[in-house]
Order: C-alpha cells, then structure tokens, then sequence
C-alpha cells in the first residue's frame, strides 16, 4: 500500500469535486434539453395526468406508505396531509391520513378524512373496509357493521374484509356476554 503526499490528496480531492460538478451541469442540461434547444420562448409540452413522476404529491404519498408500513403513524399522517394539500382529490392520499389518524387514536381527524374521501365518489370495498375498522376501535359496532357489510358486497373474498367482520362478531358476543 502507498501512502499519497498531502498534495496528491488534494489533487485526488479536487479531480472529484470538478467530476462531480460536472455531472451535475451535465444533468441540468439533459433536464432542460427542450428550453435548450427551443430557445426561451418556445412552449413546453403540456403535462399529462398519466406522467405520475411529475405530481409531487406522489412523493408525500409514498413517503406516507413507508412511514406507516414502519408504524411511524405521526409522520405518516404528516406526510399524507402534505399529499392532500398538493392534491385535494387524491381519495388514496385521504385514505392513507384516515388510517394513520386511526392508529394514533385521532378518531375526529379519522371521520374527517374519510369524509372526504367518501365525497369525491371513492367507494371501493378497501375504503369501506377501514371506514368499517376505523369504527370497530373505538367500538361503534352498529356503523362497523353497515360499513363492512357494504364491502363484503363488493368483495366477498377479500381476507381483510372477512376478518374484519369476524372481529365484529367477537366484539358483539363479548359485548353481549358483558351485558349479562
């Protein structure tokens, strides 16, 4: 093993950060490939609603999924709420703050979340499903099952839904069982 001088180092060290420099002015280039060759007054192509990658929601949102996959419920909910109010109509981003609402006990931020996204039209069986769950914690049996039921309509098959539904009846034999 060789040993460099206090000077080679310094070359080695400069050689990077100019390397490194000009791949970025590179990068900005590609990036601006149309302007460039356009010139400044040229139109830019319209951006389609298909083209995901320039909605910088998408990056609150998966930002939101891998909070709450890592049961960081607090910065998932931060991360959904930052999705909505880049795109207020995004039922998955809403679904999303609702149950992260949910894990952190914040039933009253729950409802409103999934108010919203019942309102834009958003009624699958996955929607139904943790609105029906949603209303199992805290234990309104009676609203669980109108929204469980409503998603098993919809996808019989489903495991959570069935599961769901399975833990609805639990809840109610032990509630019944307390009663007498």
């Amino acid at each position: 093993m060789t040993m460099m001088g206090s000077g080679a180092m310094f070359r080695t060290a400069a050689r990077c950060i100019a390397m490194l420099f000009l791949c970025t002015v590179i990068s900005a280039c590609a990036s601006q490939e149309n302007l460039l060759l356009a010139g400044p007054n040229a139109k830019q192509p319209a951006l389609k609603v298909e083209d995901a990658a320039l909605f910088p929601s998408d990056d609150y949102l998966r930002m939101g999924k891998v909070y709450f996959r890592n049961e960081s419920y607090g910065l998932a909910a931060q991360s959904y709420q930052k999705a909505v109010e880049v795109t207020p109509k995004d039922a998955e981003a809403w679904l999303g703050l609702a149950a992260s609402y949910d894990h952190l006990r914040r039933f009253d931020l729950a409802d409103q979340a999934y108010e919203k996204v019942l309102k834009l039209g958003a009624q699958n069986a996955t929607i139904l499903n943790n609105a029906g769950y949603s209303q199992l914690l805290r234990g309104n049996l009676q609203s669980a099952r109108r929204f469980l039921l409503r998603a098993y309509e919809l996808e019989p098959d489903n495991p959570y839904i069935q599961n769901n539904l399975r833990l609805l009846g639990e809840s109610e034999r032990s509630v019944k069982r307390s009663a007498n």
